[in-house]
């Protein structure tokens, strides 16, 4: 099953840490925590505590032990297909917490999110259109499915997973549509 998956994190630098996963499943259910950090994790921007919200002390004092986390992570996402709008930097935080854990830092593995849009489209479009026409009408559904310029994610990893899962809830919808469209324009 389809999980979307987002991580906040404490800046954009290389040593930064995870402080916040979020995940929803393409039937709905939800998780999220916030991460209580390692002691070792000492890097911190006011930046991206002004964009997120999170503050350091609410980590020390709601976070949820790191080891728990992805310990939870591990029992409930194992053997479902993991998908993050930027794998790259979302694959750095899981593999930096679950190594932190003592976990295999490959456990969990994610795709990107416009992969899964893709191949979405192309499931349900394939069925019904030419070769030919097929590579337009995917362009076409995707574009039609994007976040609008004006919309600007939450920065916060539950939140920006269910944005990822509605972005996926409407290339299924627009895709259908347009087998119908097409089924009611060729009889």
């Amino acid at each position: 099953m389809l999980v979307f998956l987002d991580f906040e994190a404490s800046s954009l630098s290389k040593v930064s840490y995870p402080i916040e996963v979020g995940w929803i499943f393409e039937d709905g259910r939800t998780g999220e925590f916030l991460i209580r950090p390692a002691p070792q994790w000492t890097d911190w921007s006011e930046e991206a505590a002004g964009i997120h919200g999170i503050d350091r002390e609410a980590l020390t004092r709601d976070g949820v032990p790191l080891e728990d986390v992805a310990q939870t992570m591990l029992e409930v996402l194992s053997g479902h297909d993991l998908v993050a709008s930027a794998p790259s930097w979302d694959g750095k935080w899981l593999s930096t917490l679950l190594r932190a854990a003592g976990q295999p830092r490959h456990a969990l593995r994610l795709r990107a999110t416009e992969e899964v849009l893709r191949e979405c489209a192309l499931a349900i479009l394939a069925q019904h259109l030419s070769a030919e026409a097929l590579s337009s009408a995917v362009d076409h559904v995707l574009a039609q499915s994007s976040r609008p310029q004006t919309e600007k994610p939450a920065h916060r990893a539950l939140a920006d997973a269910i944005a990822e899962r509605d972005r996926w809830l409407t290339v299924r919808q627009v895709a259908t549509a347009l087998i119908e469209e097409d089924r009611r324009a060729h009889g």
